[in-house]
């Protein structure tokens, strides 16, 4: 039972369940209560709670499923780009333990996206490799990246569910990294890979980097979950002189 005299009642539910979100008693991904628990557990009405947790959903501390009942909602990512890093460093710089899982790697034509982005003919041999991207076990993006077939040959050689294939690139093979282009897009695929509802927001990153010179050297197609991650950039304005 709530105590309190001025506070409405749905405003003190709603407070003492964020405490609890934010403080950690319950964890990012856990159910919550059902309604008829909370209003046992609050002794207040039916309405109370519907309003209380519609508030924390606004906020983005619980997320509704249908059929499935109300979970903590994972903290949401914020990337700047300002500059170029892979998923590996941007994690790490959050303070996130990222990780990979391959889906596949092969030899396919290059799409007419690919062949364009790459400087390649279309149909052109090129390497292929889908990956999961996670952030402490939790599926954040899913990945394609083309490669042209010499430097891919090499790539898929190496553990690239522990190696970041822009650490390999710069490292191992000595081929600099020194610019990329974005483009983003938001797309409802990608759902079976993530493990997230169909029709769940994605944001769909076309990157591609470039080497000395100007070389294309790496395409790739990015996934991200729209409900864990959002991207962040400032412009300055061009002068008018």
């Amino acid at each position: 039972m709530i105590n309190g005299l001025h506070e409405p009642l749905y405003g003190r539910v709603e407070a003492e369940l964020a405490m609890e979100i934010t403080t950690g008693l319950v964890m990012p991904g856990e159910q919550m209560p059902t309604e008829d628990g909370l209003i046992a557990r609050f002794g207040v009405s039916r309405i109370t709670v519907r309003r209380a947790v519609a508030n924390l959903a606004a906020r983005g501390l619980v997320e509704v499923r249908r059929g499935k009942g109300t979970f903590v909602a994972h903290r949401k990512i914020t990337q700047e780009l300002t500059e170029l890093s892979g998923f590996v460093e941007d994690m790490q710089a959050l303070g996130r333990h990222p990780t990979a899982r391959v889906m596949d790697k092969r030899v396919v034509p290059a799409t007419e996206a690919a062949a364009r982005q790459l400087g390649l003919m279309v149909g052109a041999s090129v390497m292929r490799i889908q990956r999961v991207r996670l952030a402490d076990g939790v599926g954040m993006s899913f990945d394609e990246t083309y490669l042209p077939l010499e430097i891919g040959r090499e790539i898929v050689t190496n553990d690239l569910e522990v190696e970041p294939i822009f650490a390999l690139l710069e490292e191992k093979y000595d081929i600099p990294l020194v610019e990329a282009e974005y483009r983003v897009a938001a797309e409802a695929e990608v759902a079976a890979a993530l493990q997230i509802e169909m029709g769940s927001p994605i944001f769909m990153i076309e990157r591609t980097s470039y080497s000395t010179g100007g070389r294309p050297v790496d395409y790739e197609r990015l996934h991200y979950r729209g409900d864990l991650i959002r991207f962040v950039t400032r412009l300055a304005r061009k002068s008018s002189r």
